[in-house]
């Protein structure tokens, strides 16, 4: 649609998070928009929904991950694990060696259908490491740094903070705490976890509550973003709400959706 005269070109930018192997509907998130935003969890490990997709089930099984789905969702994390570790030890391979072939297949694919321009954090369980060597020319990757895009401020906060999954791209508060701080005052806040309110960290298919940040949450009721844009929680209790000025949302579970959410000003 065009602007009215003597006023500038309205800039549109599409937001997912969770994208979990979905690169057919990632391909396509783009059109319409000037920019793409990507808010991590690229990889898909696990399928709680399906449980035969993903790089668990690819390895182990699918009857094997409908155990590990059903000792995680009932919080017996310690005997996941252990459960975990007789799998490996009975097919004999190197851990950390079949996860990085698995998930770079996944990247390769993933990364191919990023429309430019993207730009991209990283989530809980992506490996941030191998980004670079797939993220091509159009795609620029941030974690506590910021752009501009169509004259606003974009700020960027990737991964998730410690709990007893253990997945990949965890790290302690205090990190996290220094990578908002560098941020700083930004238009809109794009973090792939949630700020730390239980409307915003419960999952209501899953029954628990989820890591927000406490140092997201006082940074938004400090600089007063217009936006803070997250995903993470895949079924959230509540997908949006506002602290004091900014309205805080939940971008949605692209896995599953395939749709982008869309910020237009």
């Amino acid at each position: 649609m065009a602007s009215p005269p003597g006023r500038n070109p309205r800039t549109r930018v599409h937001v997912v998070s969770d994208v979990h192997g979905n690169a057919r509907d990632l391909a396509r998130a783009g059109e319409g928009a000037d920019a793409l935003i990507c808010l991590g969890d690229l990889v898909l490990f696990l399928d709680y929904a399906d449980h035969s997709r993903g790089i668990f089930p690819d390895l182990f099984g699918t009857e094997n991950a409908d155990r590990i789905v059903e000792l995680r969702t009932a919080r017996r994390f310690e005997e996941a694990r252990e459960f975990q570790r007789r799998l490996w030890a009975g097919i004999g391979t190197d851990k950390a060696a079949a996860i990085e072939k698995a998930v770079r297949r996944q990247y390769a694919e993933l990364f191919a259908a990023f429309p430019t321009p993207t730009y991209a954090t990283y989530g809980n369980v992506d490996m941030p490491p191998l980004w670079q060597e797939y993220a091509g020319p159009g795609t620029t990757v941030l974690d506590g740094q910021r752009v501009e895009i169509g004259g606003r401020t974009f700020g960027f906060v990737g991964g998730g903070l410690r709990t007893p999954m253990r997945t990949p791209y965890e790290i302690d508060d205090e990190e996290y705490a220094a990578k908002i701080e560098a941020v700083g005052e930004v238009d809109v806040l794009c973090t792939h976890i949630p700020p730390e309110l239980p409307e915003l960290v419960y999952d209501t298919v899953a029954r628990r509550f989820e890591r927000g940040s406490r140092a997201l949450l006082d940074a938004i009721r400090r600089t007063r973003p217009r936006y803070s844009l997250f995903g993470h929680v895949h079924q959230p209790l509540v997908r949006r709400m506002r602290i004091g000025a900014t309205e805080c949302v939940n971008v949605g579970h692209f896995a599953s959706s395939g749709k982008p959410w869309a910020l237009e000003w």
